[in-house]
């Protein structure tokens, strides 16, 4: 184009040439996809510098459109190509940077996550309870907090008991109304009289409540499993039987019980019942288990069952002294404190 047809031709090599060196430089350089996008939308979009010549071809005086178009057309291929070779390039390198930040050394040890285990005292509880299931007992279940009455009354508790004074039971302010945190789970079975009728052959676990310091041997919160069958003609050999089957179930077949006697109010004829344990360490030996016998006749009348039709037996173990004299533990502490290594020994077998 001559200098004399400047003045009226608005697209000028210059005009053209600084719009595609803008062009060139913004495309090489954006440093990533998301900066190209913004250079196609300023350089490239129909508000960019080029397009906005383009637009101004209707001004170019009719003998220098053939110049004009090619000059703007030759700008806008170099500009597209070179769009195109950076956006290429662009996607190449961030494809690159996924695939090492993705790269896995299949080389590496496994990270693996540490898991927890089951509580032993919670397990031994399901095997318990498994083993009354599978005698066709039921499992019943009843609250921590609980009524004088169920916990001590209907039990045939007399009035002046031991086990009802303040330094053996938690008693719950207000204390006009007679509610204790359960000191066995016998309430359990008097709740299951009432609400099931019989005949009963029921199993009761759970957790339990005394004023006992926390030391090797007693826990202030510790578990139990207590047991009531009421029936026609329940007999103490029925009790044997079922105790002794129990055992077995849980000591090996070498296992057995022995009965001594015993007070305790809500059982007559009571019986301590100690075990035969085949493989205590120090070799066999008798270990004193927990308490039995046959439900009291008071009991019985306080459920509204009448004693001289049905009569039953009852048994009641602790679940933690159980599982120390089972597994050779010597110290509660362990058991009580919740350290995921001390369930971890038990695996997912007790």
């Amino acid at each position: 184009m001559s200098d004399s047809n400047s003045t009226e031709n608005p697209i000028t090599p210059e005009a053209v040439g600084a719009a595609e060196d803008a062009a060139l430089t913004a495309i090489a350089e954006a440093p990533n996809a998301a900066a190209l996008k913004q250079v196609r939308s300023e350089h490239l979009g129909e508000a960019s510098p080029l397009a906005t010549l383009n637009a101004q071809m209707r001004a170019v005086p009719k003998e220098l459109k053939k110049e004009a178009g090619q000059l703007i057309g030759g700008a806008r291929a170099r500009v597209n190509q070179a769009f195109a070779a950076r956006e290429a390039e662009v996607a190449a390198a961030e494809e690159a940077a996924r695939l090492e930040e993705e790269r896995v050394d299949v080389t590496a040890a496994a990270v693996r996550e540490r898991s927890g285990a089951r509580h032993p005292l919670t397990m031994l509880r399901d095997r318990v309870s498994d083993i009354f299931v599978g005698m066709g007992w039921e499992i019943a279940d009843g609250p921590e907090l609980e009524s004088e009455w169920y916990n001590f009354d209907a039990l045939n508790f007399d009035a002046d008991h031991p086990a009802r004074a303040m330094q053996d039971t938690f008693f719950v302010e207000p204390s006009n109304r007679h509610l204790v945190m359960r000191t066995h789970t016998s309430p359990v079975q008097m709740r299951s009289l009432l609400e099931r009728g019989v005949p009963l052959y029921v199993l009761a676990p759970g957790r339990t409540f005394r004023t006992d310091e926390l030391d090797a041997t007693h826990t202030p919160v510790f578990m139990q499993f207590e047991g009531i069958a009421i029936d026609k003609h329940l007999t103490m050999a029925h009790l044997r039987g079922t105790l002794e089957h129990f055992a077995r179930a849980m000591f090996g077949p070498d296992a057995r019980i022995r009965l001594r006697n015993n007070y305790f109010p809500f059982t007559e004829p009571s019986a301590e019942m100690d075990v035969w344990h085949p493989n205590a360490k120090g070799g066999p030996r008798w270990i004193e288990w927990g308490g039995s016998g046959m439900v009291h006749p008071n009991v019985l009348r306080a459920a509204g069952v009448d004693p001289d039709v049905y009569r039953g037996f009852a048994f009641g173990m602790g679940i933690e002294r159980t599982l120390m004299f089972r597994n050779d533990l010597s110290d509660m502490h362990d058991i009580v404190e919740g350290d995921v290594r001390f369930s971890e020994q038990f695996g997912m077998v007790i």
